[in-house]
């Protein structure tokens, strides 16, 4: 991995994480824990909408904010009920 595709991965990993946590109506956990939050949602977005729903949203950069914007909404709402446990 270069230094480039790394600062890409952080860079949309910040965008869906913050994101995420707009959407969910201010559940984010910092810029750090938005970008933890907006990588691993994008591993979940691309296993859920690729892998077991079989959608295809496209290409391209903005469609990696879609898909992980997507995925760190569901680990945000996964985290959320994992605290009210």
């Amino acid at each position: 991995m270069t230094v480039t595709s790394l600062l890409i991965l952080l860079l949309i990993g910040a965008i869906a994480g913050w994101l995420a946590g707009l959407l969910m109506r201010g559940r984010g956990l910092g810029l750090v824990g938005n970008i933890v939050v907006g990588i691993l949602g994008a591993f979940v977005g691309s296993w859920l909408l690729g892998g077991v729903l079989g959608i295809a949203i496209g290409g391209g950069l903005l469609a990696a904010i879609i898909n992980a914007t997507i995925g760190a909404v569901i680990v945000l709402a996964v985290i959320g009920v994992l605290k009210r446990a």
